[in-house]
């Protein structure tokens, strides 16, 4: 059975404008919905079930243990991550964490040259987070 993702909050109270302000620098799945709407000439009803399929596709995949890979996008797979002895931070008492996995994306070869060109072009001072 697929679970759909959905957003609780809906934005339709707000302006366009209101919303770019509010989420300066962030796209949200409404504003993804949108512009696939715009961009395709969907409804935004149709335009939000396309882009819930490939959610729940990923999700699906992942949990099934697949790799999924995006040819000029990126991929996506699982991390493991090993149990460990944590720390709470309030109280300073050692906590046993245990093992589990975790999503990665990984940008593709393209995805990088076409961010990077852009950057470039606009002179942009994009936040750097180091390199691979």
């Amino acid at each position: 059975m697929v679970t759909v993702m959905r957003e609780e909050a809906t934005l339709d109270h707000q302006s366009e404008s209101e919303r770019t302000e509010s989420k300066a620098g962030v796209m949200t799945k409404a504003e993804l919905v949108d512009e696939v709407a715009r961009v395709v000439q969907l409804t935004k009803k149709q335009a939000e079930t396309i882009v819930n399929i490939v959610f729940d596709s990923i999700v699906e995949s992942l949990r099934a243990g697949q790799k999924i890979e995006l040819r000029g996008f990126g991929s996506f797979r699982l991390r493991s991550r090993k149990s460990r002895t944590g720390r709470n931070p309030k109280t300073g008492e050692k906590v046993e964490v245990p093992s589990k996995k975790i999503p990665y994306f990984k940008p593709g070869k393209e995805l990088k040259e076409l961010i990077n060109r852009a950057v470039n072009q606009t002179g942009g001072s994009g936040e750097q987070t180091g390199t691979e």
